[in-house]
């Protein structure tokens, strides 16, 4: 594997699991722990989710011209990048979620609503629902690094790591200013990382 394609599957990686820095530090403030088993469980579903989407996206590139798969792949990534930077300013007042979709995206705006229980720790019930919304972004990093034939493996287990050590490091971080203002700044950088990989990849 070529430096670039190794620096592409870490970038993958951090780009896919910036939102779990701002959901850890907003876990860390509001005193809601995160058991090992639970976090791991969450890195598990993001990695599951980045190597389905990356297999399918590589059995995809088998049929197309490659130029045609990057195309697909910038097209994707990009699209969710616009996706992921619009959220910090849509859906402002909190109403209640109408479909899976978005009680999803609401769930990543107060991650806390996850404690279903109030219990103040996250079990594994409840940390597979937020594995799926932490997973999202996960999806099409996994279909671009198919598509563009980055190594699948790597990628998802690139992926799993860094919403482990992410989630982790940041759970007992920070104070409200700060979660409520890296929370946003997470989700922008994760949406700009993705633009940027999706661009970068077309030339």
């Amino acid at each position: 594997m070529g430096s670039y394609s190794l620096l592409a599957v870490i970038a993958i990686g951090l780009a896919s699991n910036l939102d779990n820095a701002g959901v850890g530090i907003a876990y860390g403030v509001r005193k809601i722990r995160i058991p090992w088993y639970s976090n791991l469980a969450i890195a598990f579903i993001s990695f599951l989710a980045t190597l389905m989407s990356g297999l399918f996206g590589s059995w995809i590139s088998s049929w197309i011209h490659p130029w045609i798969g990057q195309l697909l792949g910038t097209v994707v990534i990009v699209g969710v990048g616009i996706w992921v930077l619009m959220q910090p300013f849509t859906e402002k007042k909190p109403l209640p979620p109408q479909n899976d979709a978005q009680m999803l995206t609401r769930l990543l705006r107060n991650p806390e609503e996850a404690d279903v229980d109030s219990s103040k720790s996250l079990n594994l019930g409840e940390s597979f629902l937020l594995g799926i919304a932490l997973a999202m972004n996960a999806l099409a990093g996994g279909f671009n690094a198919g598509i563009t034939q980055l190594n699948v493996w790597l990628t998802s287990l690139s992926v799993g790591f860094f919403s482990f050590i992410l989630l982790a490091l940041c759970a007992g971080f920070g104070e409200k200013y700060a979660a409520e203002k890296f929370g946003n700044q997470a989700t922008i950088i994760s949406g700009l990382l993705l633009i940027l990989i999706g661009i970068h990849q077309m030339f």
